[in-house]
């Protein structure tokens, strides 16, 4: 799995110009966050269609850059994330990027992004 981050300016129809182009090409969105500071937005997204996602984008001319996603499932209880963050952190790992992808009775499935994939797949075995 594979995250996309896009820089967008903060204007009116800039997310709907990228969900457009990912709609010509049939990708169906698993998980989108985003965050505007000053006159920049910064998006992300999890596709369920990595190739279809990555030609949506370049034929759009949209800019954006990959990362490969750490997949964690959790105990939906208090402490969990402190429990994964403080291990990363400790293995100097830094997080660039989490999202929730699920709930399932008990258990939280977060995907996460960090500058270490393989490292943060070790430490949260």
């Amino acid at each position: 799995m594979r995250d996309f981050a896009i820089e967008l300016t903060d204007r009116p129809g800039e997310l709907g110009r990228v969900a457009t182009a990912l709609s010509r090409y049939g990708v169906n969105l698993k998980a989108v966050t985003g965050l505007a500071m000053g006159h920049h937005v910064l998006v992300r997204i999890i596709a369920d269609d990595v190739e279809a996602a990555r030609s949506a984008l370049q034929g759009a001319g949209i800019r954006f850059t990959e990362g490969e996603v750490v997949q964690v499932m959790l105990e939906n209880r208090a402490g969990e994330l402190a429990a994964v963050t403080t291990k990363l952190a400790e293995a100097k790992v830094n997080l660039q990027a989490i999202y929730l992808t699920g709930i399932v009775d008990n258990l939280v499935e977060l995907a996460i992004v960090t500058d270490d994939p393989k490292k943060a797949k070790r430490m949260l075995e």
